[in-house]
């Protein structure tokens, strides 16, 4: 519901509950309706009483709520009506302000004060030089930029308001897009890459011998483009996204192969142990008898074994393609020729991280990212505008899609029914528990009663269990049992959200369901559908939910599609923080647009940013001297890291 302004007076105070729920109520009238204005720390209660008497008139702002068929509004801001000064629309500004900034006597009227005086001691607005070209303004139809920055806090209509508000926000998304497009521009011109000038032997034989099945044709378009990039004398930086399942693993080896045909090394980087394990263990399986010289590195490999056999066959050339985690950044760690690196589930590192594999080459390697985090495109353009995107949008064949069902925590039975007969026909499944840092001790509680209740309810079953609170050694020796099959029930938190591959487990369940986001209930539904089999993703919820809540579990049931998950997530828990230089390599915060819903101005700013680059490439022409000092205003703190990715 949004926000409100009422003006009227309040008619009595009284008290209700006990103890932490004790609560001051107002009841406050227009002089049409009646409103329940609600306040509930005891302390400011006395306070409340003398400051805002019976019988006075009050402008009040918030927003309403029902409880128990009544309105209320908690926590209100509350005005004397003879001290506002109203604009034309007879409206106040409001300005969000936590209860922190409250107590210390800063809330939105202070802020509304501190603003009226800038602004008057500014004088006219329009003598504000504008950051933006002429053109521009005049093409999109824009108003200057001191009309809209008073329209924003004093509007005399709400067309003004919005005509303010659409001005702000072009002008924030367009300054980022040119930041990050004159960047990769720059780093396309300077960055020379190596050229991988054939497809050859080992690739070939791959293709031809080695395949597990048919390439998807969305597969093969990723791979035409890696090859198209990695040939064209320019450094490679492109973002690989796809579904869990989706083939990205086979598609980094074939290009890791690319390089190797043309006498170059391929390092591939990945977040976790357990992961770089499994990417080692598959690259081994898939390239069986291949002359092609696999190793792996990790903070676990240590002594001899580590020295020898690795790092100096790295350092000579003799380790064709090197897997790790961090430990591949050491110093220790030399590359006879690096060409390629693909880093995994690229969230997890930060850019300075990934500039120290830049170090190890005097050409630096092409690049390649890959997340099974499906980013909806307003939100790629934003945080990975400066990479090319590539995208596997189909399954392999003979994967089924997941069937996911809603069922309530009271209708036990009929779960476990059909957990019993998936494990009759021989599969295995995952029952996984939130483990939320602010109620852990509670939520590992809920695992455990979970763990035992899974005991009696199957007995005849062997059951693992794992817990990021469990010591390492233990953790891994209960996962390899059920990676091997030795348990069929594996009780776990989403430490088995990423790095768990097991064909032959059909069933996901995920209990409290109603606790995760969006997107990593996706992830987690991906550890199952890994084989032939059909396989099913049970969300067991209380019953008790909100609407909104109720509708992020409807869009699991109804659709796989991850982009259009990550869509409808971006919508629910918005971008969450943009700002994340050391993720995205770019350092900016948005504060007046939003992405999950600017999206087609998102766009617009991108396209206009092109054009403008296309005209001056160069940062010469007069006509735009006053944007590229905004630009350079603008980023004159941050670190540069376009070269790095």
């Amino acid at each position: 519901m949004p926000f409100v302004q009422i003006k009227g007076e309040i008619l009595s105070f009284e008290e209700e509950g006990h103890g932490r729920k004790k609560r001051l109520i107002a009841h406050f009238t227009d002089g049409h309706g009646l409103v329940d204005l609600i306040w509930f720390q005891a302390t400011t209660f006395k306070w409340i009483k003398k400051n805002y008497p019976a019988g006075k008139l009050f402008i009040v702002f918030g927003r309403p709520s029902v409880f128990n068929g009544r309105i209320n509004i908690a926590h209100p801001d509350i005005d004397p009506a003879d001290s506002l000064q109203l604009g034309t629309m007879g409206m106040q500004p409001y300005y969000n302000t936590t209860e922190k900034m409250k107590k210390g006597g800063l809330n939105s009227r202070s802020i509304e004060r501190f603003t009226r005086t800038l602004l008057e001691k500014l004088g006219s607005l329009t003598t504000l030089p504008e950051t933006l070209p002429d053109d521009v303004l005049h093409q999109l139809a824009l108003v200057p930029l001191g009309q809209s920055l008073h329209d924003l806090h004093y509007p005399d209509s709400a067309e003004a308001l919005r005509r303010a508000t659409y001005r702000q926000k072009f002008e924030e998304l367009f300054f980022i897009q040119l930041g990050i497009l004159r960047f990769t521009r720059q780093r396309q011109q300077e960055v020379v890459g190596h050229v991988f000038a054939h497809v050859g032997d080992h690739f070939n034989a791959f293709y031809h011998n080695h395949l597990p099945f048919q390439l998807t044709g969305a597969q093969k378009r990723v791979i035409r483009e890696m090859r198209h990039d990695m040939g064209s004398g320019r450094q490679m930086n492109r973002l690989l996204q796809g579904d869990v399942g989706s083939g990205k693993t086979l598609v980094a080896l074939m290009t890791m192969l690319i390089a190797l045909d043309n006498g170059y090394q391929a390092c591939l980087m990945a977040p976790t142990e357990i992961l770089a394990e499994q990417h080692y263990d598959t690259f081994r399986s898939l390239l069986r008898d291949m002359p092609v010289r696999v190793e792996l590195l990790t903070g676990a490999v240590k002594g001899k074994r580590r020295r020898d056999p690795i790092l100096e066959g790295t350092r000579t050339g003799e380790v064709n393609i090197l897997i790790g985690t961090h430990a591949v950044l050491e110093d220790t760690v030399e590359f006879h020729r690096l060409g390629l690196v693909v880093i995994d589930e690229q969230h997890r590192f930060g850019v300075a991280q990934r500039a120290r594999l830049w170090r190890k080459n005097s050409i630096p390697p092409h690049i390649l990212v890959m997340t099974a985090t499906p980013i909806p495109r307003t939100l790629a353009m934003t945080l990975y505008g400066d990479l090319d995107v590539s995208v596997i949008d189909e399954l392999p064949p003979g994967r089924k899609p997941i069937e996911t069902r809603h069922f309530w925590q009271e209708r036990t039975e009929s779960l476990y029914r059909g957990i019993r007969s998936e494990i009759n026909k021989g599969r295995q499944v995952y029952i996984v528990y939130p483990l939320i840092q602010e109620s852990e001790k509670m939520d590992l509680q809920d695992l455990e009663n979970g763990y035992e209740e899974f005991c009696r309810a199957f007995p005849d079953l062997r059951i693992s269990k794992v817990h990021g609170k469990m010591r390492s050694a233990e953790k891994d020796a209960e996962m390899e049992r059920f990676v091997n099959g030795e348990t069929q029930i594996l009780v776990a938190t989403t430490v088995i959200e990423v790095g768990v591959n097991v064909p032959n487990a059909s069933v996901m369940v995920i209990m409290n369901a109603e606790r995760f986001g969006l997107a990593q209930l996706h992830q987690l539904r991906g550890r199952v559908g890994r084989g032939a089999d059909q396989s099913y993703c049970i969300l067991v919820t209380k019953y008790n939910l909100s609407q909104e809540t109720r509708q992020r579990i409807d869009i699991m049931c109804e659709t796989t599609d991850g982009f259009e998950i990550a869509e409808a997530d971006l919508r629910f828990r918005g971008p969450g923080d943009l700002e994340g230089t050391q993720q995205s390599g770019m350092a900016f915060d948005l504060h007046i647009a939003n992405i999950a819903r600017d999206g087609q101005l998102v766009q617009l700013a991108r396209d206009t940013a092109n054009h403008i680059l296309d005209e001056d490439p160069q940062q010469q022409r007069p006509e735009y001297a006053r944007m590229w000092a905004r630009l350079r205003e603008l980023h004159q703190d941050d670190f540069d890291w376009s070269h790095i990715s």
